[in-house]
């Protein structure tokens, strides 16, 4: 008795036509996919007053970003801490202007002028990068 209906479900199934099962497929390989977090982690604190920000990471492989409002010839303080990894930066104005652009970048501190009024991008790249980024209005 039960090898009876095992055997009517088996035949069911190989009569499905493969193009129902391809839904599925993509479902399932899209669900998997969707899961994959970057590797690494990043801790992001902003000044309350809108004058800066940490950024604390470890391990990370990723690209993350603040926004800074800046008056022309306004100065920012950079501070990296470099452990591993690769660490860029890039601080670009959203009318276009890039005051400051650095590719794997070492422990270093250095002030940056600005030359015209804007909202600002900080943004940061990590590659399997361990260490701390600190930007606040001098």
């Amino acid at each position: 008795m039960f090898f009876g209906k095992q055997n009517a479900r088996i035949k069911r199934i190989q009569n499905m036509h493969p193009i129902v099962f391809l839904p599925l497929v993509i479902t399932i390989i899209i669900a998997v996919s969707a899961c994959s977090v970057p590797k690494g982690s990043i801790v992001i604190l902003e000044n309350p007053n809108g004058t800066g920000f940490n950024m604390d990471f470890k391990k990370w492989n990723s690209k993350d970003k603040c926004k800074l409002y800046l008056n022309e010839g306004d100065e920012l303080q950079v501070e990296v801490v470099h452990e591993v990894g690769e660490i860029d930066l890039t601080i670009i104005g959203k009318n276009g202007s890039e005051p400051y652009t650095g590719n794997n970048l070492e422990s270093i501190a250095f002030t940056v002028a600005v030359s015209e009024t804007d909202e600002y991008e900080i943004r940061i790249t990590g590659k399997n990068a361990t260490g701390k980024v600190t930007v606040k209005k001098a």
